[in-house]
Order: C-alpha cells, then sequence, then structure tokens
C-alpha cells in the first residue's frame, strides 16, 4: 500500500469538531504540508494553524500523530480535529486531494487496513460494526464483547483442543509399525466431545446474538377494535397507527422499532382477527397469523378474557384492555396509561430470559463455519472408532476443522466476505 488515503471520520454536515483521519506512508508529510514548523510528536496533542497550498490560512486545529505500527490501521496515521464547519471540511479535503499519492479512501478502507496489517481480526470488524451501528444498551454490550476478542479467544481455545487431539492421532499414524504404549482412541473421543457440545451451545445462541442485532420482534394481536393501534401509538408516543372505531382498520401489519429499557423491539401492530368475506382484509389476517406465530413474542390483547386459539406461539402475554378505570388484574388501558409499566416489564422480563442464552458468536456467517466444523468433527469422531486404520482420515477431517475455524477470523481467503463487512463502513473508518 504506498498510496495514502484520507477521509472525514465525523459525521457529514455542521459541527462543534471535526475529524479528519489520514493514513498510510506519507501521512505526517500533510502535517509538513498544511503546517508551517510543525514538531510531529507521536501520540501528542498539537495545537497548530493549518494552511492551503497556495499559504492561505485555513484552520486552527489540534493535531494528533501516531507512528505505525502503533495505530488503528498499523500505519502512520494524522488526525486533524478542525473546526467542523462545511467550508472548513471541504477546504481541508481539497488541500489534502493535492498532495502527491494522496488520495479518498472508500468505505471501510482505514479498517480494512487494519485487517491486513493484522491489527483486528475478521470477527473483531464485525463487532465494530456493530458497535458502530449500536442503537441500544443490549447492541452495545454484544458489540463489545465481539470487539474485544472474547470469540476469538474462545476459538483459539478450540483450536488448540484440535491440535491436541491431532497430535495424538499423528503420534499413532507416525508409530503405526511400532508398539504404541497406549490406546489413544479414548482421550481423543474425549476431546471431541467437549469441542463439539461447545460448538453446539454457540451455535444454538447465534438466533439470539443476531436478534439482539437486528431487533426482536414482538406481535400485538387480537380481535378487531380490541384496541392494537391505540396500544402501539402509546407505546411509540406517536400517531404511528390509523385509529378507528370501525373494525377492520388496520390490514398490513405496522411496524415501529423502539429502545424498550435498553433492548431493540420492533412492536407489530396486525389485522384484527376474526371471519371475514373481505379478499384483502383476510391476506391481512393471514399475514397477521403467520407473523405472531414466527415472532419472539406475542402481547395478545382481549376484552372478555377469551384467547385466539389462532395463535399458537408458546410465548404469549395476554392482557385485558380498555381497563380505562384501572382495576382489573392484568389490565391494560392505552388511553389513560394504566398498565403499561406492568406489561413493558413482562415483555422485558421474557425476552431477558432470552437473552441469558446469548453466545460469543453473533452473525449466521459464524453459525455456518460452526456447524461445518461440528459435522466434521462428529464424522472424525466417528472414524476414530473403526480403528488405526481409519487415523490418516480423522487427522485430515481435523485439519479441515482448524481450517474452518479460521475462517471466522480471515486467516484464509475470504475476500467476499471481506468486501461485504467493509463496504457498511461510513469513508472515514
Amino acid at each position: 500500500m504506498t498510496d495514502t488515503i484520507y477521509a472525514l471520520s465525523t459525521s457529514q454536515g455542521r459541527a462543534g469538531i471535526a475529524v479528519v483521519r489520514i493514513s498510510g506512508p506519507d501521512a505526517f508529510l500533510s502535517l509538513k504540508s498544511m503546517s508551517k514548523d510543525i514538531q510531529i510528536k507521536p501520540r501528542k496533542t498539537i495545537l497548530c494553524d493549518l494552511f492551503t497550498k497556495e499559504g492561505l490560512h485555513l484552520d486552527r486545529a489540534l493535531v494528533i500523530s501516531f507512528k505505525g505500527p502503533n495505530s488503528f490501521t498499523g500505519e502512520d496515521v494524522v488526525e486533524l480535529h478542525i473546526h467542523g464547519s462545511i467550508a472548513v471540511i471541504q477546504k481541508t479535503l481539497e488541500t489534502l486531494s493535492k498532495i502527491s499519492n494522496f488520495r479518498q479512501a472508500l468505505p471501510g478502507e482505514f479498517t480494512r487496513r487494519a485487517f491486513l496489517n493484522e491489527k483486528l481480526n475478521l470477527a473483531e470488524i464485525e463487532g465494530l460494526a456493530d458497535l458502530i451501528e449500536a442503537e441500544t444498551e443490549a447492541q452495545r454490550v454484544q458489540a463489545l464483547k465481539v470487539l474485544s476478542g472474547k470469540l476469538g479467544e474462545r476459538a483459539q481455545e478450540w483450536r488448540s483442543m484440535i491440535i491436541k487431539a491431532m497430535a495424538l492421532i499423528e503420534v499413532t499414524i507416525d508409530f503405526a509399525d511400532e508398539e504404541v504404549p497406549t490406546d489413544v482412541s479414548k482421550d481423543v473421543k474425549y476431546i471431541l466431545t467437549n469441542i463439539i457440545n461447545d460448538l453446539e451451545k454457540e451455535s444454538k445462541s447465534i438466533n439470539v446474538a443476531e436478534r439482539i442485532r437486528t431487533g426482536f420482534e414482538v406481535a400485538i394481536v387480537g380481535k378487531p377494535n380490541v384496541g392494537k393501534s391505540t396500544l402501539l401509538n402509546a407505546m411509540a408516543g406517536r400517531e404511528a397507527a390509523i385509529t378507528s372505531e370501525q373494525a377492520g382498520t388496520t390490514r398490513d401489519i405496522i411496524e415501529v422499532r423502539m429502545d424498550l429499557d435498553g433492548l431493540p423491539v420492533t412492536m407489530l401492530d396486525t389485522a384484527g382477527l376474526r371471519e371475514t368475506n373481505n379478499l384483502i382484509e383476510t391476506k391481512g389476517i393471514t399475514r397477521a397469523i403467520e407473523r405472531a406465530n414466527s415472532s419472539d413474542l406475542v402481547v395478545m390483547l382481549t376484552e372478555d378474557g377469551e384467547t385466539l386459539p389462532e395463535i399458537k406461539n408458546p410465548k404469549t402475554l395476554t392482557f385485558i384492555s380498555k381497563c380505562d378505570e384501572g382495576n382489573q388484574e392484568n389490565g391494560l388501558s392505552a388511553v389513560t396509561g394504566f398498565g403499561l409499566d406492568n406489561m413493558i416489564g413482562s415483555i422485558k422480563k421474557e425476552l431477558e430470559k432470552t437473552i441469558q442464552n446469548q453466545g460469543l458468536a453473533t452473525r449466521f456467517r459464524h453459525k455456518e463455519a460452526i456447524d461445518r466444523s461440528i459435522s466434521k468433527l462428529k464424522t472424525a469422531k466417528k472414524l476414530v472408532d473403526d480403528g488405526p486404520t481409519s487415523y490418516d482420515l480423522v487427522a485430515e477431517e481435523l485439519r479441515q476443522t482448524a481450517y474452518t475455524l479460521d475462517e471466522l477470523f480471515g486467516r484464509v481467503d475470504v475476500e467476499k466476505v471481506l468486501d461485504e463487512i467493509f463496504s457498511s463502513f461510513c469513508l472515514g473508518k
């Protein structure tokens, strides 16, 4: 990488401060080009005046430099903390563009360079992307777990156990023509069983992690005019759904994302469930039933305590709606607010039970690699039972498993995955 890249790292638009990041072999040259007689001191904040190529005063800025490899990208890095007006930002970027071998960074290119220089592995980069996108406390906590390298540490433990099992198998192969003092099959199978159990637990937890990333779905269901749309509006704090005394007003599913005490939740307002000859309403009811039965949680509203047999989701909370007088156990009034705190607390309690099963892997890409590893390990375990004549095949399955786990962290060819991940970053990251 012989070129030097630059980009605005903070948000577009006016702000008190804007940060322009520069990375590459000539990063320090930008300071010498834009400031007079500056003494570069890595990891020290310097207040200095910046000038254009023509010598015009551009801005007074705080400058921080990082000498590679001790930087985010592993290269020489400079950060210009300038005033965040549109004019200053544009002039700064324009000035940098006139320096030889400088170009604007592509989306995620700073992070790509960090990966290529082994400052971050692939899983940590995914954690970084999730942290930038985090909207709730649960998302922030999960992203930090991945970014901090905990998944990598756990995978390294699995890899070490696989290598240990391989060593036991290899020693048997190497001394096939001699007497081996002990039977290694029990030890190998014990190691493989432990790894398989760990990986299966991690695989099952990925659905939970994915829900934390994208949001839990909570469907509000009930008969027509039971107060579903009014409840959604009360929770959203705005008129997200049209309300009317006319039955069948809501026909399509209305989705509202919200932060429910730190949990990312998408509330679903669904069509009222009843028998009808209206074709469009019937389609809406069918969609409502399907979505409710596949959602993470159902909030069922009823006026008479009668449940709906169409709803077969085992995670269903039932509340008595339109309790405006506030004297009904498990009652709810979207008009007066009675019971709302109780309902929100019940939803949170149910979702927190799900979060307890959260693991370290967070993406379906991780699940695919883990599931393939499980399959290979189970094959290896069966082959161990066939005796030393199959140990060559066992060793190969274990090598393939180690290779598959390496895909999680980019130690093998994962260019397509890289392109997808880095494209989600902004220019300055």
